[in-house]
């Protein structure tokens, strides 16, 4: 073998070994930079995951709290109304409350002063859902009536 031969020959291995060389840095470069990514991004799902989990508990807290406000709100000093006078629906509205009725069935009143008043009971910035705006909207434009529906039971 010829030393020309052999100096080409080791030109070429030269550089095939330092394309070879050059690559693996560069790929190891890149893994290093995924992997950075990567961790950027587990943080930053484990962050926004805590966060959630936390407003959940919040909410679900709230809802609770306004759960239990709606059943006990006719103990509380806020509530205008005889506790014995209303009644609990919980959908749409909270309470139907006639009111003067429990004093009426005792003889202490007559029946113009029932008045029947339908309350929603709301807490913290709780608001009105649209059904219950309509019902309101309903009742103030007087589309509001009493029926009589007879059922017949064959016997």
């Amino acid at each position: 073998m010829s030393v020309t031969v052999a100096l080409l020959l080791g030109v070429v291995l030269g550089g095939v070994f330092s394309s070879f060389w050059f690559l693996f840095g560069r790929v190891q470069q890149l893994k290093a930079e995924h992997q950075a990514e990567i961790s950027r991004l587990i943080l930053e799902h484990e962050t926004a995951l805590t966060s959630a989990r936390k407003k959940s508990v919040n909410t679900s807290r709230a809802v609770l709290k306004g759960k239990m406000a709606e059943q006990f709100a006719p103990l509380f000093p806020e509530f205008d109304y005889l506790p014995s006078d209303a009644k609990f629906l919980g959908d749409p509205v909270d309470y139907v409350v006639f009111s003067g009725y429990s004093e009426y069935r005792e003889g202490g009143c007559n029946a113009e002063d029932i008045e029947i008043v339908l309350i929603d009971i709301k807490s913290g910035q709780a608001r009105l859902s649209k059904g219950q705006q309509a019902i309101a909207k309903a009742i103030h434009a007087g589309r509001v009536r009493f029926e009589t529906i007879r059922i017949e039971i064959a016997e």
